[in-house]
């Protein structure tokens, strides 16, 4: 019998040392199906939510841009208030031209501009006209060699207007300056030489005229001067 005992205790002792063995490959294998089962390993990961587009920024507004101004074309013609002097003007594509002369001596030529409602003009020796425009008329007042005309006239259609003619007659510089009025009247004066005249009536239809015995032609003003 004492020799069996420790044979005993042999066998005892591998049979637990065999069923620990056992334990140990079962929790071994479990724990193949969930790396961390106690959840102290890293928390599984997550798809991050997509980043927003970002908005497209509306288109900016185009600035509204103003449409220009016409440029203005009109004839005014008639007489001064108070008479005794009679005024065109004359006006393409902004530019004006003033004539204002008595029919025997005393005239001035200005130039400037007209828009906006506006007139302004100037002429040799300071002489100046400013005035207003619209409705189918001209208002406003020149001013010329010491002297003040104001004049409100209506706006005219050819052969209505001013004509101008510039020419050399037997060495002499003529300038000539007419104003055909709506109801076929003439009003003008010539110089020659710088001695002014009442000027000869014109042909409103071709602008002919005979000044000195030497045939011109007086054209309708639609411009800047080119000389005053």
């Amino acid at each position: 019998m004492k020799r069996n005992g420790p044979l005993l205790t042999l066998l005892a002792g591998l049979a637990l040392a065999a069923v620990l063995i056992t334990v140990n490959l079962t929790v071994t294998a479990r724990g193949g199906d969930d790396p961390d089962p106690v959840g102290f390993g890293a928390a599984p990961a997550t798809s991050a939510p997509a980043a927003a587009a970002p908005s497209a920024s509306p288109s900016a507004e185009a600035s509204p841009t103003a449409a220009p101004a016409a440029k203005v074309n009109a004839i005014w013609a008639g007489t001064v208030n108070g008479g005794g002097a009679t005024i065109a003007i004359s006006v393409t594509d902004g530019v004006a031209v003033a004539y204002l002369c008595d029919g025997k001596k005393a005239e001035v030529w200005l130039q400037g501009t007209a828009a906006d409602g506006k007139l302004s003009l100037t002429g040799k020796n300071g002489a100046t006209l400013v005035g207003t425009f619209g409705g189918g008329k001209a208002t406003g007042t020149v001013t010329a060699s010491g002297r003040k005309w104001t004049f409100t006239v209506k706006a005219v259609a050819k052969p209505s207007g001013l004509y101008r003619a510039t020419a050399t007659v037997r060495n002499a510089k003529v300038v000539g300056g007419w104003i055909v009025l709506p109801d076929g009247s003439q009003v003008g004066v010539v110089t020659v030489d710088d001695v002014p005249r009442p000027a000869p009536a014109i042909d409103p239809a071709t602008g002919a005229v005979t000044v000195d015995g030497a045939a011109l032609t007086a054209e309708p003003v639609t411009g800047a001067l080119t000389a005053n």
